[in-house]
């Protein structure tokens, strides 16, 4: 599964959801600076999956168009501390979820 980290996730991630997925930065794919909505059509094509923390995304763009799944990591901060625990949901949720929806890990914090 190919995977695009949003800027707003630390690049750290990238390991850690090796090597079920292989993920990219924004920044690495050069696409840093360019809006959600633009990413998300960039991406669309490549990827199978876009991963933020960008809480307003789902209600700015239409995530239903799209042949991408949408993830949405709800954390204390942007800090791998933070973020790491939630891997291994991440990769389920990736697993299990349909191109064209929006998914947030934790699922609790709708």
């Amino acid at each position: 599964m190919r995977l695009l980290l949003d800027e707003n996730l630390p690049r750290k991630v990238v390991r850690l959801l090796a090597p079920e997925a292989e993920a990219v930065t924004v920044e690495q794919r050069g696409w840093d600076g360019k809006t959600n909505g633009e990413l998300l059509a960039l991406a669309h094509d490549e990827f199978d999956a876009f991963l933020t923390m960008d809480k307003g995304i789902e209600h700015q763009q239409n995530i239903a168009e799209l042949d991408l799944i949408v993830v949405l990591v709800r954390a204390r901060s942007n800090a791998i501390e933070d973020i790491a625990p939630l891997v291994d949901g991440i990769k389920v949720v990736l697993t299990s979820s349909r191109p064209g929806t929006v998914v947030r890990v934790p699922e609790d914090l709708a």
